[in-house]
């Protein structure tokens, strides 16, 4: 089964970090693009960024340049997204989806597949 799972969420102080990791299950990472979205409690999805296949072209959305870096480690089949400087509204359930396009400006889920369940993210005191 082609999938992907995404871990690492968990409650955070704001000004905390955390380091997300998108592991995929049933393919090859190291084929595809891969981007990170969130979607906060009652609120519209938001592409935070993608990463290449290489891992050599990222783009970022506004909202997380400069606090948020997105990898891969494609020997372990594996992405990331380290946050820092977490802010409370940076609280929300964050995914992970392949076939992402890290040209486009800004960052867009159109074309995305396969997407993972999600982890929570909560930036709280």
């Amino acid at each position: 089964q082609l999938q992907l799972v995404e871990s690492g969420g968990g409650l955070v102080q704001p000004g905390g970090s955390l380091r997300l990791s998108c592991e995929a299950s049933g393919f090859t990472l190291r084929q595809y693009t891969v981007g990170w979205f969130r979607q906060p409690p009652g609120g519209l999805r938001e592409a935070l960024g993608c990463i290449s296949a290489s891992g050599g072209t990222t783009n970022y959305a506004d909202s997380v340049n400069g606090r948020f870096t997105i990898s891969r480690d494609n020997a372990k089949n594996t992405a990331y997204l380290q946050m820092n400087n977490l802010k409370s509204e940076d609280t929300a359930k964050y995914y992970c989806a392949r076939d992402c396009d890290p040209r486009a400006a800004p960052p867009s889920e159109w074309g995305t597949n396969y997407w993972g369940w999600g982890t929570q993210v909560t930036v709280s005191s």
